[in-house]
C-alpha cells in the first residue's frame, strides 16, 4: 500500500483531512480541485480549512515529505492513481431539490482519467442507488470501461464532523459497500490500510452488502437525528405550556437506557442533518412513505419563528425592537454557515417588525454584509433590546450580557446558558422549553 496512489477529488472541509491522513499513513496523495487558490495552497504547504485541530501541521508535513500534492486537473491525476476518493458537495435548495451538478462535473473528470483496474470510492452521501446508477453511467460514459468489470466501485459515507474529523476517522467504523463483491472487498482493504483506528474498535471497516445498503445506511443515521431533535422540540414547546424545564425532564427521561433523547433549539443546519433526509424523502418509489422524516423538518425549520414568538412575550412586541443574535455559524466553535438557523431568525424578526444585529467571533463584519446580515460589534456595544443565543460559541462562555446597552431579555436558543447569569445581571431568561 505504501506505493499507492490515491486521488483526492475535492479538497474542502472534508476532502483535505482525507488527503492529509492518507499521506500520513505513507500513501501518495494527489489531491484535486478547481481552485486554483486552493490547489496553490496546499502546494506550498498551507491549510485553507479553518478550525480543523492537526490537518495545518499534517498538511504541511505531507507537503515537506512529497507525499501529498494538489492539482486543478482530475483527469491527469486520475490516470496516475489506483484509487480514487470522490468527496465534493452535494446539495439541496430551500424546497429540497437535489443539485448533483458539482459532483456530476468531478465524476465526469474522474471517467476521462479512468483506467483498467482503478478502485473508485464515493464517499459524497448520496440517495439510495446513486452510485450503481447515475455515477457508475457516468463513469461508463466518460472512460468507456465498465463498473464492475473493468474497474471497481464503491460508496463508503464520510461520517466525521468538522472540528474533530481525525477523531471521528479513529472512533467510528468505516462503513464500505459496493457494485459487486470484488468492488466491496477492495475499498474495505484501501480503508483498513489508508485509516487509523482506536484500539478498542471492534470491526474498523464493516464491510456491507451492497453500495446500496452502505448509503442507506448514512441517510438513516442523518435522519434519526433530524427526527430525534424534531421530537425533542414538540417536547419543548410542551413543556413550555405546562411552564417545566424540559432539559431537567429529558436529562432524567435519558438515564434510562433506552431512551436517546436529543436537546432542543432554535433549529438545526449545516450540511448534513437538514439535507440528507430529502435524500431519502425525493425517493420516486419510496419517499412517500416517509412521513415522519417529513414532518420532522417541518418543525425543525419551524424553530426559528417559535423564537421569534418566544422573545414577543418578553418583549410585548418585537416591532421597531433591535435583536442581537449571537452566532452566525450553523454550530459552535465552527466557520460554516451553511442552512444556519441564524438565516431563518433574521427573517422571521424582520417579519415581526424587528432589526436583527448578528456578531460571529469567525466572521468579518463585511462577510456577514454579504449574506444580508447587520454586524454587531461587541467590543463597542450599541443598545438592543434583547439578544438570542444562536451558536453556543467559546467565546461566549463569559460574555456579560450587562454590557449590552438596554437589553432586557436573553433567549438561549441552545438551552447551554446558566438561568442565574442572565437574571443576575438584571435580564430576563428565555429558553427552548424552560419557562
Amino acid at each position: 500500500m505504501a506505493d499507492t496512489t490515491v486521488a483526492v477529488v475535492g479538497l474542502g472541509k472534508i476532502g483535505l483531512p482525507l488527503a492529509a491522513q492518507y499521506a500520513a499513513r505513507g500513501l501518495h496523495v494527489v489531491g484535486c480541485d478547481i481552485d486554483p487558490r486552493v490547489v496553490q495552497s496546499v502546494n506550498a504547504g498551507r491549510c485553507h480549512v479553518e478550525e480543523e485541530p492537526q490537518l495545518p501541521e499534517l498538511v504541511a508535513a505531507a507537503v515537506r515529505a512529497g507525499r501529498l500534492r494538489a492539482t486543478v486537473d482530475t483527469s491527469a491525476a486520475v490516470r496516475g492513481a489506483s484509487v480514487v476518493v470522490v468527496i465534493v458537495p452535494v446539495v439541496v435548495d430551500e424546497v429540497g431539490t437535489i443539485d448533483y451538478r458539482t459532483l456530476d462535473a468531478a465524476t465526469d473528470a474522474v471517467g476521462r482519467g479512468l483506467r483498467a483496474g482503478t478502485l473508485v470510492i464515493f464517499e459524497t452521501t448520496l440517495p439510495v442507488g446513486t452510485t450503481r446508477g447515475r455515477m457508475a453511467d457516468r463513469l461508463r460514459a466518460a472512460s468507456g470501461l465498465e463498473p464492475g468489470g473493468d474497474f471497481q466501485l464503491a460508496f463508503s459515507p464520510e461520517r466525521v464532523s468538522s472540528g474533530r474529523i481525525f477523531r471521528d476517522l479513529r472512533r467510528y467504523p468505516k462503513l464500505v459497500g459496493g457494485i459487486d463483491a470484488v468492488s466491496g472487498e477492495a475499498a474495505a482493504e484501501f480503508y483498513r490500510e489508508a485509516l487509523e483506528f482506536d484500539a478498542d474498535l471492534a470491526e474498523p471497516v464493516k464491510l456491507l452488502a451492497s453500495a446500496e445498503s452502505a448509503e442507506l445506511t448514512k441517510l438513516l443515521e442523518t435522519t434519526y437525528r433530524d427526527v430525534n431533535i424534531a421530537l425533542a422540540n414538540q417536547f419543548a414547546r410542551f413543556a413550555d405550556e405546562w411552564k417545566l424545564d424540559v432539559n431537567e425532564a429529558i436529562a432524567a427521561a435519558n438515564t434510562q437506557p433506552y431512551s436517546h433523547i436529543h436537546r432542543p433549539g432554535v433549529g438545526v443546519g449545516g450540511h448534513c442533518i437538514p439535507v440528507y433526509p430529502y435524500f431519502l424523502l425525493n425517493d420516486h418509489s419510496a419517499g412517500a412513505l416517509l412521513t415522519l422524516p417529513r414532518a420532522a423538518r417541518a418543525v425543525n425549520d419551524g424553530m426559528a419563528h417559535y423564537a421569534v414568538e418566544l422573545l414577543a412575550t418578553g418583549l410585548g412586541s418585537l416591532e421597531g425592537k433591535r435583536v442581537l443574535i449571537l452566532g452566525f455559524a450553523y454550530r459552535e466553535n465552527v466557520r460554516e454557515d451553511f442552512l444556519s438557523s441564524t438565516k431563518k431568525l433574521i427573517g422571521a424578526i424582520r417579519t415581526a417588525g424587528g432589526c436583527p444585529l448578528v456578531h460571529d467571533p469567525y466572521y468579518e463584519p463585511s462577510e456577514l454584509r454579504s449574506h444580508g446580515a447587520e454586524p454587531y460589534d461587541l467590543d463597542r456595544p450599541e443598545p438592543v433590546d434583547a439578544a438570542v443565543l444562536q451558536a453556543n460559541h467559546r467565546a461566549y462562555g463569559e460574555l456579560d450580557f450587562a454590557r449590552l446597552p438596554g437589553c432586557r431579555v436573553v433567549l438561549d436558543g441552545r438551552n447551554t446558558l446558566a438561568r442565574d447569569r442572565v437574571e443576575s445581571a438584571g435580564l430576563r431568561y428565555l429558553a427552548i422549553g424552560r419557562r
